[in-house]
């Protein structure tokens, strides 16, 4: 709610308060996850593990993971996938969140380039359970839940964060070989820790000669 004041003459005085609500408001919508419009929908939670075990055919689901492998065929391609769990905006979860929750297989009608879904891309796909894939891992007959997808979004990559080391944090002389160093052979924080002793040898000066005389 928004407050008012109201002027000894009747007018209608804005809040002091008012700009400050209207900036969290407009914050709030801009931290909202919002789902791929073409990813929308409602879709039965049935596992990867679930789906193995069969039973779950004609079921319509929303799954994603990263692509282990692309293969055009003459009407459709293929992505073989490593499932992960999906985050509030249908995209496949990383790092620790990102818990593989095994494999699966979806198909879509036309072709698919290799080259742009390679391998380790994330992928969420929806659409329909249809049966089971076999195909060897290693010397193992992994059974592949099939997915003949309706949608397969491709999500771009995700930009590494760079590390932030607070307003100020320079120094010439920080680095390699100058005080402090943070990095591999240089233990945590100070140049000397856990590596060994360096001696530099310098050749000695030479002292120019005078010139001979002719």
């Amino acid at each position: 709610m928004i407050a008012h004041a109201i002027a000894p003459a009747g007018e209608t005085l804005m809040s002091p308060y008012r700009p400050l609500a209207l900036v969290a408001a407009i914050a709030l919508l801009g931290g909202c996850a919002t789902i791929p419009q073409p990813l929308q929908g409602t879709y039965a939670s049935v596992s990867t593990s679930a789906a193995q075990q069969g039973g779950a055919g004609g079921t319509h689901v929303r799954w994603g993971g990263e692509i282990i492998k692309t293969e055009p065929g003459p009407q459709q391609t293929c992505f073989y996938l490593l499932a992960r769990p999906l985050d509030d905006q249908a995209r496949p979860k990383a790092g620790v969140e990102g818990e593989n929750e095994g494999r699966f297989v979806a198909c879509r009608n036309g072709f698919y380039d290799p080259e742009v879904f390679t391998r380790g891309r994330e992928l969420t796909v929806t659409g329909t359970l249809h049966g089971i894939v076999s195909q060897k891992v290693g010397e193992f007959d992994y059974a592949y839940p099939r997915v003949e997808a309706d949608v397969v979004y491709l999500w771009p990559k995700r930009v590494a964060p760079r590390p932030y080391y607070g307003p100020g944090f320079y120094d010439p002389f920080w680095g390699p070989g100058f005080g402090r160093y943070y990095g591999p052979g240089y233990g945590w924080g100070y140049p000397y820790w856990n590596q060994p002793r360096v001696i530099i040898v310098r050749p000695p000066h030479q002292h120019a000669r005078p010139p001979q005389g002719k």
